[in-house]
């Protein structure tokens, strides 16, 4: 008889020690869950400011191919930029303030498709106090700009479920580059 009762506490402890661990098990897996959501929101944020950081450089990069617009203060502003896109082919050049408004709004448009949702953004752009520059009459003699240019893009991060864009809070990110172009 001792031998049997034995055995049957010895099932019971079992049990409660597959129990306990199924338990412990579970735990670890909600934890893991947990880091997981993390781990996604963390990288979801981190592919958005690479956008940012790519966009940033290349308006950078067409007010560099414009200096004669740069020169005359056309990149300077809020956006989204509004407006109408103008036409620029062979039979139509356009024009230095005309490119620059082309990419004001093709960057508006970048900024407004790769982000979750645009906040007010802008660029200022300050010359140097010591260059003067006539663009009218040197246009074969472009010399870099010598100012300096601040870029301010600013966004919202995505909710917890992916629609609600945090908008209304006033939680917005925002990238401030100042550069000389």
């Amino acid at each position: 008889m001792a031998r049997i009762r034995s055995r049957r506490a010895s099932r019971g402890v079992s049990l409660i020690e597959v129990l306990m661990a199924v338990l412990i098990f579970s735990l670890g897996l909600i934890g893991l869950a947990g880091l997981l959501i993390v781990s996604t929101r963390s990288n979801q944020a981190a592919f958005v400011r690479t956008q940012v950081t790519f966009l940033a450089g290349s308006m950078a990069d067409r007010m560099r191919a414009n200096p004669y617009g740069l020169w005359k203060d056309y990149y300077s502003g809020t956006y989204p930029a509004t407006g109408t896109l103008p036409a620029c082919d062979t039979a139509a050049p356009c024009g230095p303030e005309k490119i620059a408004t082309r990419d004001k709004l093709i960057w508006t448009a970048q900024l407004q498709a790769f982000l979750p949702s645009l906040g007010p953004s802008s660029i200022t752009c300050a010359k140097a106090a010591d260059m003067s520059y006539d663009a009218t009459s040197s246009v074969a003699m472009r010399p870099p700009f010598g100012g300096t240019c601040t870029m301010v893009i600013t966004w919202a991060e995505r909710g917890l479920d992916g629609t609600d864009d945090k908008t209304a809070d006033g939680n917005l990110q925002s990238l401030t580059w100042v550069f000389q172009p």
